[in-house]
């Protein structure tokens, strides 16, 4: 008999729906409390609904003073998300808290400036790796007011092989509207983080809702985002014979959610799930055969038409999220959920879709999130801002014989 050792990672999620502020504090401070006892809290992730916005310094306030955490971040979202459950109308909060021995959190904050259309990470910190697998980045940005793509660009230059898994806050419908938790303060621009590292193992998932159709084509011609030919064929040619090879319904589909999907490591020999970006097409010319779609494209790309209904996003997460669990020495413990607003019941006609399926896969560990304007994850070792996915971060003890290798 091999006894596994006692976690020393230890996580938590409560979920409030009541309206007034103050008893929804009481609940969740009630509810982490029951759950990590004493334990000192290291992180703690804190989504609510757009009801609580006006309020948000106040619940943020009571948290800090009755959990002490010693870094508080998160953001409202179009509805938030709690273990095996997905509210996405009317007040709610859920948060989410960790205790992380041997696990270093560095709290991250970006503000841009309209007037001098520039920005940098000089006051990030230097993270420095030391040897250790890269650490993972959690962010939380304003939509209105982050030219998100740029900071990405800065981050892949800056932390190279850091993942940032996060999304675009929602719940807002202009400038100022939406709020960001960072420690003891709330901004209403901008973004918010935590990057860690150390004594802890996150495996991502991103689903992205998409299934492959028709064959795999390597870009011949393209300029920018236009594809004007496939393996020198013209484009719209190609995906004109794609959908004359689907069947009545499959066109039906297509005609409602057609995109592309990109390669991104031409290396591979087989290409599965997972291992394409997928952008959206938005146009063709008659005249020429071009498809324009929503991403820059490279000549030497691989490319795949794709389909996303709720069918298909039902099954990538399902089979994502089971090859996640093919590494048993890696018990799942904790889970953030990062869900596209245009998900949800809205998608898949039943509510609770995504977290009940990561609570099928993974068990019911804790799990917090909220449905997001645009959501962050890494797709081939790059960072992406994605729409219509679920991006996941799942927690874990480190594997030690992977630590103990990493000595010698």
């Amino acid at each position: 008999m091999i006894l596994t050792p006692p976690s020393t990672l230890r996580f938590a999620s409560a979920l409030t729906r009541h309206a007034d502020v103050q008893t929804a504090a009481d609940e969740l401070i009630r509810s982490i409390r029951e759950q990590l006892g004493s334990s000192r809290i290291d992180v703690a992730f804190l989504f609510i609904s757009v009801q609580h916005a006006d309020q948000a310094e106040t619940l943020s306030h009571a948290l800090r003073t009755a959990l002490g955490p010693d870094t508080l971040v998160g953001c409202t979202g179009e509805g938030v998300i709690a273990t095996g459950r997905e509210v996405e109308t009317g007040p709610a909060a859920t948060l989410w808290a960790a205790h992380l021995p041997g696990v270093i959190a560095h709290p991250l904050r970006l503000s841009f400036s309209s007037v001098h259309d520039q920005f940098s990470l000089r006051d990030w910190p230097d993270l420095d790796y030391g040897g250790e697998s890269a650490p993972v980045m959690l962010l939380f940005a304003d939509p209105f007011s982050t030219p998100l793509q740029d900071v990405l660009g800065l981050i892949e230059e800056r932390y190279p092989h850091a993942r940032a898994l996060g999304g675009l806050a929602g719940g807002g419908q202009d400038l100022a509207e939406n709020r960001l938790f960072l420690d003891d303060e709330v901004y209403s621009d901008g973004l918010v983080g935590v990057a860690l590292s150390g004594n802890i193992s996150v495996r991502t998932v991103i689903s992205q809702g998409c299934r492959p159709i028709g064959d795999r084509f390597i870009v011949t011609k393209a300029e920018h985002n236009v594809i004007q030919e496939l393996g020198g064929i013209p484009a719209l040619h190609c995906l004109q014979t794609v959908f004359g090879q689907l069947s009545m319904d499959e066109r039906a589909q297509a005609q409602r959610a057609l995109h592309i999907g990109i390669a991104m490591d031409e290396q591979r020999a087989q290409f599965t799930r997972g291992d394409f970006l997928i952008r959206n097409l938005l146009g063709a010319d008659q005249q020429t055969g071009a498809i324009v779609v929503g991403d820059v494209i490279q000549e030497g790309q691989t490319v795949q038409f794709q389909v996303r209904d709720a069918q298909s996003a039902d099954e990538d997460l399902h089979a994502l999220l089971a090859a996640s669990r093919l590494d048993e020495s890696q018990r799942p413990l904790g889970a953030l959920l990062f869900s596209c607003c245009g998900r949800g019941k809205g998608l898949f006609g039943v509510p609770n879709h995504d977290a009940s399926v990561l609570g099928e896969q993974l068990g019911a560990i804790p799990l917090a999130g909220f449905f997001a304007q645009g959501e962050l994850g890494p797709v081939g070792g790059r960072n992406f801002l994605h729409g219509y996915t679920a991006s996941i971060a799942i927690f874990s003890e480190p594997d030690r014989s992977d630590t103990q290798a990493s000595k010698h």
